[in-house]
């Protein structure tokens, strides 16, 4: 049964976690700290105050743009925030215990990392290896999944796109698939067991064929497809059809 007050709780974290979390995609990959010093505007370098920290309302009333420069706040900030403020609500409200919060941590990871491989095919160490330890540990209050399909998931999951990257090297002589896809699938199979890898990997597939469609990038034979997006998307489809079917 969905409690409002537990709701209105998640979503007050996701929003300020997804603060975080928006900073981390924006700083990260150009090699800027985010866990030191004050947060600061990125076009003047105004140290921010408190009010205009506060997720989704500050944006809000300061219009998208910084309040001494005039210059425009990354969308990113806003959809973040607020992507991770309905995860919360929903998984929180929804399971309100150590499986609701187990639920929150998967998805505000896995939104992360979607959005760092969909900006940069990136799919840093810091971010799947934690993923796959919290899915043999926390995952078990969430996806109800024995502990042994899950050790058989993550190694499954890891070694099947391990051994496909290799032998497409071995083949073409470069790199086709990178290792952090390889890991995801892994960290997704220690949360979701084992027989939820053929489904999600087919939901990432064909959703990510649909997307290189729709932009004309299938046309383009060097184009890069980033296959983390779409497993981080298709990972909670993809468990939800082994329960129906199982």
């Amino acid at each position: 049964m969905i409690q409002p007050v537990m709701v209105l709780l998640g979503g007050v974290a996701g929003a300020i976690l997804g603060s975080f979390l928006a900073t981390l995609i924006l700083r990260w990959p150009q090699g800027r700290g985010v866990a030191r010093g004050r947060s600061a505007c990125d076009g003047c370098g105004r140290v921010l105050g408190a009010r205009a920290l506060i997720p989704l309302f500050s944006a809000l009333v300061q219009r998208g743009r910084c309040r001494t420069c005039g210059a425009a706040i990354d969308p990113l900030h806003g959809r973040v925030e607020a992507g991770c403020a309905l995860i919360g609500a929903l998984a929180i409200g929804g399971m309100p215990d150590l499986g609701g919060i187990g639920w929150a941590v998967l998805g505000w990871m896995l939104l992360t990392l979607a959005v760092l491989d969909w900006r940069h095919f990136w799919l840093p160490d810091a971010l799947t290896l934690p993923l796959a330890f919290l899915g043999l540990t926390l995952g078990m209050w969430a996806t109800d999944v024995v502990l042994i399909d899950r050790i058989v998931g993550a190694a499954v999951g890891y070694g099947a796109l391990l051994a496909i990257a290799i032998g497409y090297r071995a083949l073409r002589g470069r790199d086709g698939l990178g290792l952090g896809d390889a890991k995801l699938l892994g960290a997704l199979g220690a949360w979701c067991g084992w027989q939820a890898l053929p489904f999600i990997l087919l939901i990432a597939a064909v959703a990510g064929l649909i997307v290189m469609l729709v932009t004309g990038r299938v046309r383009d034979r060097m184009a890069r497809v980033p296959l983390g997006t779409f497993l981080a998307l298709a990972a909670v489809p993809g468990w939800m059809a082994v329960v129906r079917i199982i």
